[in-house]
C-alpha cells in the first residue's frame, strides 16, 4: 500500500514537474510573443504617425494641386479666348491675303498685256515729267496772256480815251475836264494867254467861258494853242459891265463850239 502511495506521488510529482516545466516553456514563450507583438505594435504605430504624417502633406500638395488647378484652368480659358481671337486674325488675314493674291492676280494679267512693269514706269516718269513740263509752260502761257489781256484792256482804254480825247477836238471843243487860270491879260489886243495848253486839253477855236463865284463873266475863243500855254481872244460883248478880267480867273469849257466871230 505504501508503495502504491509513494508511486502516485511520484506520478504527481512527476505530472506537477512536467505541468511546470511546460507552464514555465509556455511563459517564455508568451513572454517571447508579448515582445514580438509589442515590436509589431511600435513599428504599426511609426507605420501610422508615417501615414499620417503623409496624409497631411497629401491634403496640403492636394489644397495646393487644387488651387494651382483653378489657376491653370482660369489660365487655360484665358489662353482658350487668346488663341480663339488668333484663330479669327488668322482666318481674316488668310481672307485678306487670298483677296489680296486675286487683286495682285488680276493686276498682273492687265499689266501683262500693257508691256513690262519697268517699262511702264519709266514710260509713266517720262510722261509726268512732259505733263509736269507742259502744266509749267501752260501756266507761264496763261500768265503772259492775263499780261497780254490786261495790257490790251489798258490799251483799249488809252485808245478809247484818246478816240474820245480826238473826237472832242475834231468837234472843236476843248476838253471837258479843262480846268485852268487866266495867265495874263492884253486888254489892249482883247486876248488873254492860259496856264493850260494841248497837254491840259485846251483846243484851238473852242469856245471857253471864264468864271468867278460860280458864274460866267466871259467867253473866250482860243486863238493858239502850244503844249502848255494858250492865246484866247475875248468874245466881244461877251464881258459884262463893269467886270475886268484879273489874272488867276478860272477857265473852263464852253458847253458847244463856238465859231470865231460867234457871241
Amino acid at each position: 500500500m505504501a508503495n502504491v502511495f509513494g508511486i502516485l506521488t511520484f506520478i504527481v510529482l512527476g505530472l506537477a514537474a512536467f505541468v511546470a516545466y511546460r507552464n514555465q516553456e509556455f511563459y517564455k514563450l508568451e513572454i517571447t510573443e508579448t515582445a514580438t507583438q509589442k515590436k509589431h505594435l511600435a513599428a504599426s504605430q511609426a507605420r501610422f504617425k508615417l501615414a499620417k504624417d503623409t496624409l497631411a502633406s497629401t491634403i496640403a500638395t492636394r489644397t495646393e494641386v487644387d488651387a494651382e488647378v483653378v489657376t491653370l484652368t482660369a489660365s487655360e480659358e484665358a489662353q482658350k479666348k487668346v488663341n480663339d481671337n488668333l484663330k479669327e486674325q488668322i482666318r481674316d488675314k488668310t481672307d485678306k491675303a487670298a483677296e489680296n493674291k486675286q487683286k495682285l492676280d488680276e493686276i498682273r494679267d492687265k499689266t501683262a498685256k500693257i508691256g513690262d512693269l519697268k517699262e511702264l514706269a519709266s514710260k509713266m516718269r517720262a510722261t509726268n515729267a512732259e505733263l509736269e513740263e507742259l502744266a509749267q509752260s501752260i501756266t507761264g502761257s496763261e500768265a503772259k496772256l492775263a499780261n497780254l489781256t490786261a495790257q490790251n484792256i489798258q490799251t483799249e482804254g488809252q485808245a478809247n480815251a484818246m478816240k474820245k480825247r480826238f473826237e472832242i477836238f475834231s468837234s472843236g471843243q476843248s476838253l471837258p475836264t479843262l480846268n485852268t487860270r487866266i495867265r495874263s491879260i492884253y486888254p489892249t489886243w482883247g486876248f488873254v494867254t492860259l496856264a493850260s495848253g494841248n497837254n491840259g486839253g485846251v483846243v484851238a477855236n473852242s469856245t471857253l467861258h471864264v468864271v468867278r463865284d460860280g458864274a460866267i463873266i466871259a467867253k473866250l475863243l482860243v486863238s493858239s494853242v502850244e503844249s502848255n500855254s494858250a492865246s484866247a481872244s475875248i468874245i466881244p460883248d461877251s464881258l459884262g459891265q463893269d467886270v475886268t478880267l484879273m489874272v488867276g480867273d478860272r477857265v473852263v469849257p464852253a458847253q458847244k463850239a463856238a465859231q470865231p466871230g460867234a457871241n
